[in-house]
């Protein structure tokens, strides 16, 4: 599918949680559960804003960091971070050999 119309989908599907006030916002510390670093951080502002993605910040002070985070739309999240070994059709399989009966 083309990304184009994949983040278009993406931002319906957001857009309608936003309106129903069922989006969650997190931070990428939140989502990853360790600090993302200014590197990825960086690139996935830029692909949210490039996607017209709603974010949020938050204020946070804490002994590594004092400052504005910025909170993204979980879904989002999920499809950025998305592994493609995730997502198997049966042409992916390496190991068919091994199920043939013969």
């Amino acid at each position: 599918m083309d990304s184009n119309l994949e983040s278009l989908s993406l931002f319906n599907i957001l857009k309608i949680k936003i309106m129903e006030n069922k989006i969650e916002y997190l931070s990428l510390y939140d989502y990853l559960g360790k600090p993302a670093g200014m590197e990825l951080g960086g690139e996935v502002a830029r692909a949210a804003h490039e996607a017209k993605i709603p974010t949020q910040k938050r204020q946070i002070s804490n002994p590594k960091y004092t400052g504005q985070v910025h909170l993204y739309p979980k879904d989002f999240l999920d499809f950025y971070f998305e592994k493609p070994e995730e997502n198997h059709t049966l042409g992916d399989r390496q190991d068919y050999d091994n199920d043939l009966p013969f």
